[in-house]
């Protein structure tokens, strides 16, 4: 019973935070293939150095300080703070997938990035240009993955699994870039999100739940049904919202 509890949560640890850490990771390297067809390599991979550097003065700042917040306040917050990126998440995902939003296109991502480097001044020697927006898009992207792995990973006692499985999301995503070699607009990507905001949301309600001392039937193994629960309440909005006939949707959202 015991070993059935942990699997559990772990599988639903690992779930979200794969996912979660793949999608932002595939948003950021459209922008660095991007920066480096366009402008050239050195400055986008500087820019992607130097974002990776301040991500870890981050995790190396703020990661410990988690450690010491008692648990019961740890996954009040902690359970706050994922129920509004999952609601967020989920909410985009649901009005995509209604025809009510036109779908995250990598494609129009990268051309429209394209036309604004091809539009900036010509770089003379470092391309300035090129080494703010790969570091821009690197930092911004990686901040949710750090959020999401010192969230989930120090609320559920497992930062280590929680690094370990967004490190392997960014060898397959990178891995994947490689043999693209241009953006990864193939990815499922809207599908990606509705999983991560359910997995999201699951854990939110879970944990915010647990600081209210409320005991959940089964301990870790709720999960699972809290993950059943949101998936059937997505899919009834997404029947219900949906337009009766086609209808333009609205601009490419980036």
């Amino acid at each position: 019973m015991l070993a059935a509890t942990v699997s559990s949560g772990v599988v639903v640890l690992m779930g979200a935070v794969f996912l979660a850490c793949a999608v932002e990771m595939v948003e950021a390297l459209t922008i660095v293939f991007a920066v480096g067809h366009t402008r050239g390599w050195r400055s986008a991979f500087e820019g992607v150095a130097v974002a990776l550097v301040a991500l870890t003065a981050l995790v190396a700042v703020f990661g410990p300080a988690l450690i010491h917040v008692p648990l019961t306040w740890l996954r009040l917050i902690v359970g706050g703070v994922l129920l509004i990126f999952g609601m967020q998440w989920l909410r985009k995902a649901i009005l995509r997938s209604s025809g009510l939003k036109a779908m995250h296109d990598e494609d129009a991502i990268y051309k429209e990035t394209v036309a604004e480097l091809e539009n900036a001044a010509p770089a003379t020697n470092r391309d300035r240009i090129a080494f703010v927006m790969a570091f821009k898009g690197v930092f911004l992207e990686g901040l949710e993955v750090v959020i999401t792995v010192l969230t989930l990973g120090t609320s559920a006692h497992r930062l280590g699994l929680a690094a370990i499985t967004a490190g392997v999301a960014l060898v397959l995503v990178a891995i994947i870039g490689a043999i693209v070699a241009k953006q990864l607009s193939s990815v499922p990507e809207n599908a990606m999100k509705m999983g991560v905001g359910i997995l999201l949301v699951t854990y939110g309600t879970f944990w915010v739940g647990e600081g209210l001392k409320v005991r959940w039937p089964g301990n870790d193994t709720f999960l699972l049904a809290f993950v059943g629960i949101y998936a059937v309440v997505c899919w009834v909005l997404v029947s219900v919202i949906k337009p009766k006939s086609p209808s333009s949707p609205v601009k490419v959202d980036a």
